[in-house]
């Protein structure tokens, strides 16, 4: 689990391997397995790295197989489209020549056209909330500490997170609602915002359906994808609200889809995720 901004951007620092092709380390954790948010947030950069002059708008991944962080991740960019407005890619992330991860990738020069969003919905200010750490100081003897470690962004609940809710009564509604502010410096430059979002978004974003079945991030036997739509530039240093909504739980598969605003009510991004909780591997 990543604890600062700094290990965060040096996540997207991918080396040259070739042409279209880049390599990327992961942050170990002690089962050993890579991050999806991790993997997919490194295979936009990698993506992006072959589309100067044009932006992120979408992120398609399906993942695959579970990856060794202690062992780098190839990414190899297939140049599908370059239009008069949009450029698709296609990257696959191996080890040892494995797939572990494939996605698409869709960036734009931008055009001029309607401007119009869902209305941000109303929820308690993030001044009102206490950092996740304190809340979870209770259980910091658990899971290695994971619970109250430090992170990159500055985390507030306003509905109860996956370990506390475990203690309480199933939620009426499969929701979380989250605020988060950067806890460092994060460059102004549009490809890292995103790939940030791609991190930030799929952090947590299968914790409704977790609270809904009574679950834990320990119970999660895969992500099966994980899809980001860019709508706006964030400011990482002002709080962005979270809300996470799981409309569908079946066959051990939870469906989760969530949207990130700015503190004026701007949407910054949406997102989908879908997580299997089976009594069986796949």
């Amino acid at each position: 689990m990543l604890e600062t901004v700094a290990e965060l951007l040096n996540l997207l620092e991918l080396t040259v391997r070739g042409t279209d092709a880049f390599e990327g380390t992961q942050p170990d954790s002690p089962n050993h397995h890579i991050v999806g948010g991790h993997i997919a947030a490194q295979s936009l950069m990698a993506a992006s790295r072959t589309v100067p002059g044009r932006t992120p708008h979408s992120l398609h991944v399906y993942f695959l197989r579970r990856g060794d962080a202690r062992q780098p991740v190839r990414f190899d960019v297939t140049r599908l489209h370059d239009g008069g407005t949009f450029s698709a890619r296609r990257v696959a992330a191996t080890q040892g020549g494995q797939i572990l991860m494939e996605g698409l990738a869709s960036f734009t020069s931008g055009a001029d056209g309607a401007d119009y969003q869902t209305e941000m919905p109303s929820a308690p200010a993030p001044e009102e909330l206490v950092p996740v750490e304190e809340q979870l100081a209770p259980y910091a003897g658990e899971f290695g500490g994971r619970w109250a470690a430090p992170r990159p962004f500055d985390t507030r609940y306003i509905d109860p997170p996956p370990r506390i809710a475990i203690d309480h009564e199933k939620p009426a509604e499969a929701l979380s609602r989250i605020w988060l502010r950067s806890r460092g410096e994060i460059p102004a430059d549009p490809v890292v915002a995103s790939c940030v979002l791609t991190y930030l978004s799929a952090l947590t974003l299968l914790e409704p359906a977790m609270r809904q079945m009574e679950r834990s991030p320990m119970d999660v036997s895969a992500l099966l994808d994980h899809t980001v739509w860019f709508h706006r530039f964030p400011q990482f240093a002002d709080w962005l609200y979270y809300e996470q909504k799981s409309p569908s739980g079946i066959g051990g598969r939870a469906l989760v889809t969530g949207a990130i605003y700015n503190r004026s009510g701007g949407l910054i991004c949406t997102a989908g995720q879908e997580g299997y909780f089976p009594g069986r591997s796949i």
